[in-house]
């Protein structure tokens, strides 16, 4: 594993979150948008730099939920409606209110072309030692990043309108019609590509030690990762062959999603996600597992430390400062000290996914029942719970809060605080707050460190990881079982995942079809809350299939019930809320209606 220089982290951590809400809220805000500012701010080093690191600042906060990262309160993972809910479970999304954020995504492109067009000049850096590899680096970052950024459009709006790769002038005409999917997905492979041949495979000091400092810079490594989610993507079902969208056409006709399924994508993603995966291993990268005699216990402990002691190891592409205080403050039962909001609720179909010990589902176990209850208290939860949460994988008690558990954080002091109480009486129940209480009887205890707590403030600061070495993984196998079925690498990198969790090794002898289910269920497990279950059922068109409904009823305990831990009236499934029905156009959000009025040439997904 290549070393990590740990205090030059937390440096750069502080260094570049300051300079992206410098740039955000100071500089790109306070500068005049002209020529001549422009020439003076690219013959200043500081400046120049200024801007450079700007560009990062729309790069994502996976854990910044529930207000600003909403992708998993608007899919079968979670919900904050005690708080706030989206118009999209509603039904209300229209291109006046779109949650789209491309407004900001095309300036940062906009800045992303002015800094390629202007860093050359900059004699202030160019005198720096090696100044010129500082500059070829500064550009393939800038290069790379204005291409994530129109990805991350095109995972919103599908096919998106390209501007011109040079800054804009007065009279420039800029009514441009989305280019077609393919068109849109080739040209941000080749800018990627271009950015490659630039980018340094990783930031080292001497060769083996990677340098703290450039954690969260842009190198071969992350960009590889990003063309294999690309490629997979572009192979799915919902880019690939769709006829269902034969009707989304620009205004001269052309059809803005290939109808002919093209079964070399999934060779093509296959071979992506392997080269992702070789260079990432071959610089260190590996699976974060922890050792110990208890094969259960170093499963518990693999996934659960991951996210604060394994980043170095797993992580690919990290997010030096996350807001994950807002992840935990908001996740976290009440009775964790300092008192925590306990409201982002966690879907009863997603609790059910979670499989039993010994790797059956929960309706294939002979042991699992809801009606009995545990006289036994264990590490993950106490004597008293409901028999439908023991027995289940570890990975289950590494991210699932339930009636009974442990408390995730720091505890307040006593008994009823150590352990979760959800029912309606209970330390975290309905009866104890207006609002802070999760609809569904489950909050999620994922990327809740255990010393956490609200008073005294305890937060361990970490990166986010925005991809890592498990999805790479899983982008393998999924590609590899449409491109070669029965394949045996398939098996081997999804049992690597299964076995690194303290799960069984998956047997050989599936179906294709078998195996595709078993990766899309590895995927939700794995990669729950991380901002990847939103876009899977969308591009493999399974959101309105039972099990990966978006839309209608939604499941979990009885919150308004229940005096004691063992209660019957609380460990009774019911409706906790609802979602508007799913509908076509819910595959994509709409541009917004100033975009549309602005560009005439501009056609809005059907259904808005």
């Amino acid at each position: 594993m290549k070393k990590i220089n740990k205090i030059k982290l937390i440096t750069f951590c502080v260094f570049l979150s300051a300079l992206f809400v410098a740039c955000e809220k100071d500089y790109f805000d306070s500068q005049p948008d002209n020529l001549l500012s422009v020439d003076k701010i690219f013959t200043n080093r500081g400046q120049t730099e200024r801007w450079w690191a700007g560009l990062f600042s729309n790069i994502p906060d996976i854990w910044d939920q529930p207000y600003n990262y909403q992708y998993g309160i608007v899919t079968d993972e979670s919900d904050a409606s005690n708080w706030m809910n989206p118009d999209m479970n509603s039904g209300a999304i229209t291109a006046d209110g779109t949650p789209s954020n491309f407004i900001a995504l095309y300036e940062k492109i906009r800045l992303a072309t002015i800094f390629l067009e202007r860093v050359d000049g900059n004699q202030e850096i160019l005198a720096q030692a090696n100044g010129a590899e500082i500059i070829k680096h500064y550009k393939a970052e800038a290069r790379f990043l204005r291409a994530y950024y129109y990805w991350t459009m095109m995972k919103q709006l599908g096919p998106v309108a390209i501007a011109p790769l040079v800054s804009a002038q007065p009279g420039d005409d800029f009514q441009i019609p989305r280019s077609t999917w393919d068109e849109c997905v080739n040209f941000v492979l080749s800018e990627i590509e271009k950015a490659k041949s630039e980018l340094p495979v990783d930031y080292y000091l001497d060769g083996t030690t990677v340098d703290g400092t450039k954690i969260g810079r842009i190198n071969k490594i992350i960009a590889t990762a990003l063309e294999s989610q690309i490629l997979l993507y572009h192979a799915s079902p919902l880019f690939n062959g769709n006829s269902e969208l034969a009707d989304f056409k620009n205004l001269d006709g052309t059809v803005l999603f290939n109808q002919v399924y093209d079964a070399n994508r999934w060779l093509k993603a296959t071979e992506k996600a392997k080269e992702a995966i070789d260079i990432a291993e071959s610089n260190g990268k590996s699976l974060f597992k922890v050792a110990d005699a208890n094969p259960f216990r170093a499963g518990f402990l693999s996934c659960r430390n991951l996210y604060w002691d394994g980043w170095r190891t797993e992580g690919i592409w990290m997010r030096p400062s996350s807001n994950v205080w807002s992840w935990e403050i908001h996740s976290s039962p009440r009775s964790t000290a300092g008192t925590a909001y306990n409201g982002i609720a966690v879907v009863q179909s997603l609790v059910d996914e979670y499989r039993m010990a010994d790797g059956k589902k929960i309706t294939e176990s002979t042991t699992y029942n809801e009606t009995t209850y545990a006289a036994t208290t264990t590490p993950y939860y106490v004597a008293g719970t409901n028999v439908m949460y023991t027995n289940r994988e570890p990975r289950f008690y590494a991210q699932i809060t339930f009636n009974g558990a442990l408390n995730p954080g720091a505890a307040k002091s006593g008994a009823n605080n150590a352990r979760v109480e959800f029912f309606a009486s209970g330390t975290s129940g309905k009866s104890g707050s207006p609002r802070d209480w999760p609809k569904t009887g489950y909050t999620s205890r994922k990327n809740i460190h255990p010393t956490f707590s609200l008073s005294p403030a305890v937060n361990v600061a970490r990166p986010a990881m925005l991809i890592r070495l498990a999805e790479l993984y899983l982008n393998y196998a999924e590609a590899l079982n449409e491109s070669s079925p029965g394949n045996p690498d398939i098996l081997n990198y999804l049992n690597k995942i299964k076995t690194r969790a303290g799960l069984p090794a998956l047997a050989s002898g599936l179906t294709q079809s078998e195996m595709r289910n078993e990766i899309r269920h590895e995927r939700r497990i794995e990669l729950s809350f991380e901002g990847q279950r939103y876009f899977d059922v969308r591009r493999w068109k399974i959101a309105d299939q039972p099990g990966s409904n978006q839309g209608g009823a939604f499941y979990g305990m009885d919150m308004s019930k229940g005096s004691t831990l063992s209660d019957p009236d609380f460990h009774k499934r019911t409706v906790s809320f609802s979602r508007a029905v799913w509908q076509r156009k819910y595959y994509f959000m709409p541009y917004g209606q100033n975009e549309m009025d602005r560009n005439k040439k501009l056609v809005q997904f059907p259904g808005y």
